[in-house]
């Protein structure tokens, strides 16, 4: 960025850091062990030294590294400064709306972070004042996590799975586990927004032996299912208990558990909610984005930090490093690279003849969402390009759906938006209209024909939303399926280099990539 940019280190005012302790970085394999210990004596032994010197040692060391390690980039210490992580979400979601003109509800859930699993505050005239919250030991986010490891898959990483496979779970088993999940927990008897674990509920981290009572017996889609309608409920009633708290019905919001997107839908449809904003990429990927926003608010009053215009903060490659990233694959002879006079049109041509095409253009999205830039496209009305695209390259579980992009001028067409919420950034579902379900087959959820939209403007990404366009022109469907281009458990692409290997590594046969389209020599 500092490159970029053409600055150094001197001409940085402040350096504002996330989280007042570093979490320790851990990879798949420790996230499943940490959840595995959690309900053995390890893990209480873990939690009780959270309470000794020892952990607050080990927390003084971590802050300290990470001092000495922006020391050693150049930083003066002087100008680095730390933000608690719930206010760095908090900051996201209400500086990220800029609904500066009238108050906001504030409203952070996640898993845990500086002691905390979820904030309630209102946004006023650019700034933020905190009146609850809920300490993490009493955490949703954390259950929901043990859930996913007690289903066999990796926490931190596939709660979206369980949202996923949740639609086709019997409902009265589902809401017969929910409510022996809600059981666990009491909130507060004068109405305010928060929680708590009822007296003999164990900390979050060591309830499997009670989660496994009340799974007994009951099927693996009933299970996810009741997880996912457990969270639902408890964010819906956190909702409604803090606007009847306060009289606000306009919320921002932000943290882990609001990637949940279906949880998402349920708090929009309320009655007591007349608008809903939630940060995009809103987990701990984008607290950075809080610091900053909170280092510039103190220093320059909370209403010159400007609103999020798009999510498109990557860099972008230029034509010759492409050219030089492509040439030895013609020199393999294992791809033709074309440089066509429209690459739109090429393209287009590409997924009406119902081709599978990789899309590497532009700026990088940031987060965890393909927002169409470094993307794998599709006609979303051939439901069969599903099965084709997961044998190609990315072997999803068969009850996970894909998304859409849609153009904004056929939003209507397609999805039913009661409250004309905008959604640019697939961290909403709406249901669909039946041209929308039938339009969109494959970027709906099988199921329940739900969709998590990307709504793309003119403005928002000129050359993404032209493809889409022209598209629309040839087939009168005004939306492509979308899904990330990756490999299968790893990021999403960065580089020309990267996008190239994904070629080579998968089933992929198009890539457009800048102004070239390539084709493998299958």
């Amino acid at each position: 960025m500092l490159a970029e940019h053409n600055l150094t280190p001197d001409d940085i005012d402040e350096v504002a850091l996330a989280n007042l302790t570093p979490f320790k970085p851990r990879n798949r394999e420790q996230t499943i062990a940490a959840f595995r210990e959690a309900g053995q004596w390890k893990g209480r032994v873990k939690e009780w030294l959270r309470h000794s010197p020892i952990f607050a040692a080990e927390q003084k060391r971590r802050r300290e590294a990470r001092i000495r390690a922006y020391v050693e980039l150049g930083f003066p210490e002087k100008k680095l400064k730390t933000y608690e992580h719930h206010s760095c979400h908090a900051a996201t979601a209400y500086h990220g709306s800029g609904f500066y003109d009238k108050p906001v509800l504030v409203i952070t859930v996640d898993g845990a972070g500086d002691g905390l699993c979820c904030t309630i505050g209102v946004g006023t005239d650019g700034a933020i004042k905190r009146l609850y919250s809920v300490d993490w030991s009493h955490s949703i986010g954390m259950v929901y996590g043990l859930v996913t490891y007690m289903t066999g898959m990796v926490p931190d990483e596939h709660e979206y799975k369980l949202m996923g496979m949740a639609p086709y779970a019997s409902p009265a088993a589902a809401k017969r586990i929910c409510e022996k999940m809600c059981a666990l927990f009491e909130w507060d008897e004068s109405g305010k927004p928060v929680w708590r674990r009822r007296a003999g509920v164990p900390h979050v981290m060591h309830m499997q032996k009670t989660l496994e009572a009340i799974f007994f017996e009951e099927r693996f889609d009933a299970m996810m299912a009741g997880a996912q309608l457990f969270v639902e409920h408890m964010m819906c009633e956190l909702a409604r208990r803090a606007i009847a708290q306060t009289g606000i019905r306009d919320l921002v919001c932000s943290g882990g558990v609001f990637m949940n997107v279906k949880a998402n839908k349920m708090i929009l449809e309320l009655d007591e909610v007349d608008s809903l904003y939630i940060f995009p990429s809103c987990g701990d990927e984008t607290n950075a984005i809080g610091a900053a926003y909170q280092a510039v608010a103190q220093r320059r009053g909370g209403k010159s930090v400007a609103p999020l215009k798009g999510f498109y903060l990557g860099p972008e490659w230029s034509e010759a490093t492409i050219a030089e990233a492509l040439k030895p694959l013609q020199d393999e002879g294992f791809a033709t690279v074309e440089k066509p006079a429209d690459i739109n049109a090429a393209v287009v041509e590409c997924l009406t003849n119902g081709e599978v095409v990789a899309r590497f253009a532009g700026r990088e999205e940031f987060g965890a969402r393909s927002l169409g830039n470094r993307a794998i496209l599709a006609d979303p009305r051939n439901s069969s390009i599903i099965q084709t695209i997961n044998k190609m390259i990315k072997s999803r579980d068969f009850w996970m759906p894909f998304a859409s992009s849609l153009q904004a001028e056929s939003e209507s067409d397609y999805l039913i938006n009661a409250k004309g919420t905008p959604a640019p950034y697939m961290i909403l579902s709406f249901d669909t209209t039946e041209l929308g379900a039938n339009s969109l087959s494959a970027g709906v959820h099988p199921y329940d024909k739900t969709v998590r939209p990307q709504v793309v403007t003119r403005e928002g990404n000129p050359d993404y939303w032209a493809l889409i366009d022209l598209f629309r022109s040839k087939t009168g469907v005004g939306a492509l399926l979308n899904t990330s281009l990756n490999l299968h458990g790893l990021p999403l692409v960065h580089s020309p280099a990267d996008a190239i290997e994904v070629l080579r590594r998968s089933g992929l046969v198009r890539l457009q990539i800048g102004p070239f389209l390539v084709t493998k020599n299958v």
